[in-house]
This record gives structure tokens, C-alpha cells and sequence, in this order.
């Protein structure tokens, strides 16, 4: 019987006196003796070793042929193997034998090079050990993702129809006649702020959705009338506190085609000029101009607004990192410009930023152009 947390050692002869010589010398291991390589199969199995000595001069079945089969199997993938004899140790080495050692060696320098063996065993033991902690914590925290995205899904999804709704009748009551000034400039206030919280839950739904790599694009051939209309949308998304900006948009004309998802780049221009919106003060300016340098569509989205402390750039597009108050109290969870940079470099592209505090911000992003072979299907459409 083998004694708890002591190593089990095989000595695989048809001499068991080998394994008895060896015993006395290893107190701190059980050692077996083993009589023949079925023997060998069967108890491999049932009691697998740390370290086996197999001597090369065992009748029967080859060891070399025994070998392969065990070290295939996963209960013994730290168990290592000392071929020990005159002749045929090349082919238990060629087999996967760890290390050769002659049968004359004294049992004391034996019994030496066993315990070698058996301390690489024990740190590959201990390594096992620990990745399977890891592996442990690894599933706890995909299980925890896992939970979090379904509750930010569900929340998402239970959150927006009734956003929508509450935006739908503060605009059926804003235009309402009978509303007194003060009143219709309070309800413009609640349902601006009806529009920022529904921007937040779609984007903070969508951040999750790239970050899971379950966000498929639409690519379309995007043209400068379209950047036109896209960036015309993406302003009415953005609500009525535009209207108390200097806005300026510039599309170069004659863009050739560029490669994008129509309704994502909608919602980056969206989250990208509504970020300058609340970084600047009312009769601010904000600049959206896109164009094409180096074979690539770049557009720029400049304000002149409170700028960016040199700080807080580095994190600027991470969820949850940059959060902070802007100039009119509003927090800022960043879900918004994490979305945006997500997206772009889903694309392709990429996005930087460029400020100096007191001095606006400018916001940089970059689009793949459409490669040749697609510029042709489109042609060979409109003929």
C-alpha cells in the first residue's frame, strides 16, 4: 500500500532484487517492482509513477514498444523515465526515455539520479497545480463575463424601449401650444437628457458586443453625398443642444469610395461631435471636415472647447477610465469614444486625439478606401 504524498518509484526487471536494493535507499518513496511490461500497463494505470526505472534487459514484450503507449497517456505526463542497462538504451532513448544510466551503477549514485527525477516530477506536479488554479479562476471569471454580458444585454434591451418612449411624448409635449416658455424650456432640458441616457445604454450594448467580437459589420461603398447625409444624421441624433454650437461641417468632394458600415459610422460621428457638444460652451464652434490623404478617408472633429488634461488622454478611449464631469455637470462614463475606437479599428482604421488644455480637442479617425476589384462592381451596377 502506498503511503500518502510519497512518491511512487517502479523499478521494471524481471530481478526484483533490484527493486528491493533500491527501496532502502529512497525512504522517502514507495518503490514497486515491477515483472514485465504488461504488468507495467495495468499498474501504470492504477498507481501512476513519478519516476520508472526500465531495464533494458527485460524478456519479453520490448519495452520501447511499451513506452510510446504510456507516454500518451495524460495520467502520465509528468512521470519520468530512466533507461537503465547495457544494450538497447538508443531505443528506449528514441522511445522518449528521459535520461540512460548503466545497470552497474551503484545504488547509492542509483538512487541519486532517482531522486533528480523525482524532484522534476514534484515541479511538474507543482506546475500542473497551478495552472489548474488558473484554469479554475480563468472559468469563474468567463462564467462572470458571461453573466455581466446577458445582464447588460438584458438591461440594454428592457432599457431602451421605455427611453424611447418617454423621448417620443417630451416631444409631443414640447410642441405642444399651450406650454408655457419656462415649462417647454424644462421639458427640452429632460428630454436632451432622455437622449444622452439613451445613447449611453445602446453604446454601452454595443462596446460589449465588438469587445465579444459579435458586432457584424454592413460595409457599403461610401461616397461624399453619403458622408454628407451620414454626418446630417448623426447631428439629429445628437438632440437639440446642438443648435447652440456654431457647427461646421466640410466634405470634400469627388471622395472616391470608401469602405464602411453606413449606420456604425453614423453612430461615431454621432458620439464624437456630441462629445464636443459637451465639451464647449454655448455659441461654441465645433468643425466636422472629412477627406482623403494617402490613400485613406480621414475625418476630423474639432472643437474649441475646455481641451483635455494632458492626463487623461492615454485612457481617453477606454470604458469607464476617463469618467469624468464635463463643463455642464454631466458625467461622462466614456462608453461613447470606447464605442468609437472599437469601431473604427473594426474597420480598419484608426483613432487618435490631439490637445491642449483651455484649447479644444481634436479628434482624428482614419477609413480603409475601398480596394480596386470593389470600385468596379459598383460601376458595373450603375451602367
Amino acid at each position: 500500500m502506498s503511503r500518502a504524498n510519497a512518491a511512487v518509484v517502479f523499478v521494471v526487471s524481471h530481478d526484483r532484487a533490484r527493486a528491493e536494493a533500491l527501496r532502502p535507499a529512497l525512504p522517502e518513496a514507495d518503490v514497486y517492482a515491477i515483472a514485465d511490461a504488461e504488468t507495467l500497463l495495468r499498474e501504470a494505470h492504477v498507481h501512476p509513477p513519478a519516476a520508472a526505472l526500465l531495464y533494458t534487459d527485460l524478456p519479453g514484450i520490448p519495452l520501447a514498444e511499451v513506452l510510446p503507449l504510456l507516454r500518451q497517456r495524460a495520467e502520465l505526463a509528468g512521470t519520468h523515465w530512466l533507461a537503465v542497462g547495457r544494450k538497447g538504451l538508443g531505443a528506449l532513448l528514441a522511445a522518449g526515455a528521459d535520461a540512460l544510466i548503466g545497470d552497474t551503477t551503484p545504488v547509492d549514485a542509483l538512487a541519486l539520479q532517482v531522486r533528480a527525477l523525482l524532484r522534476r516530477a514534484g515541479e511538474h506536479h507543482d506546475l500542473e497545480h497551478r495552472v489548474s488554479q488558473l484554469q479554475r479562476r480563468l472559468d469563474d471569471w468567463e462564467h462572470e463575463e458571461r453573466v455581466r454580458d446577458q445582464l447588460v444585454h438584458m438591461l440594454v434591451h428592457d432599457l431602451k424601449n421605455p427611453i424611447a418612449a418617454v423621448m417620443g411624448l417630451l416631444e409631443v409635449v414640447e410642441e405642444d401650444e399651450r406650454l408655457l416658455p419656462d415649462l417647454r424650456d424644462l421639458v427640452k432640458v429632460a428630454r436632451d437628457e432622455t437622449g444622452h441616457l439613451l445613447h449611453l445604454t445602446v453604446n454601452m450594448l454595443d462596446v460589449r458586443k465588438i469587445q465579444a467580437g459579435k458586432m457584424n459589420l454592413r460595409p457599403e461603398l461610401v461616397f461624399t453625398p453619403m458622408f454628407e447625409e451620414i454626418i446630417t444624421q448623426a447631428c439629429g441624433d445628437i438632440g437639440s443642444g446642438l443648435r447652440d454650437r456654431m457647427l461646421r461641417v466640410q466634405v470634400a468632394p469627388n471622395l472616391s469610395p470608401t469602405r464602411a458600415d453606413p449606420e456604425i459610422l453614423r453612430r461615431v460621428f454621432a458620439n464624437l461631435i456630441s462629445n464636443a457638444m459637451k465639451h464647449t460652451v454655448v455659441g461654441g464652434t465645433i468643425q466636422v471636415r472629412v477627406w482623403q490623404a494617402e490613400n485613406e478617408t480621414r475625418a476630423t472633429v474639432v472643437d474649441d472647447g475646455e481641451g483635455i488634461p494632458a492626463e487623461d488622454i492615454p485612457n481617453l478611449f477606454a470604458a469607464f477610465e476617463q469618467s469624468r464631469l464635463t463643463l455642464h455637470g454631466r458625467f461622462d462614463t466614456g462608453m461613447g469614444l470606447a464605442f468609437c475606437k472599437m469601431a473604427v479599428e473594426e474597420h480598419g482604421g484608426r483613432i487618435s486625439v490631439e490637445s491642449e488644455r483651455g484649447h479644444g480637442a481634436t479628434f482624428t479617425f482614419t477609413l480603409p478606401l475601398a480596394h480596386d476589384n470593389e470600385e468596379d462592381d459598383f460601376a458595373e451596377l450603375l451602367s
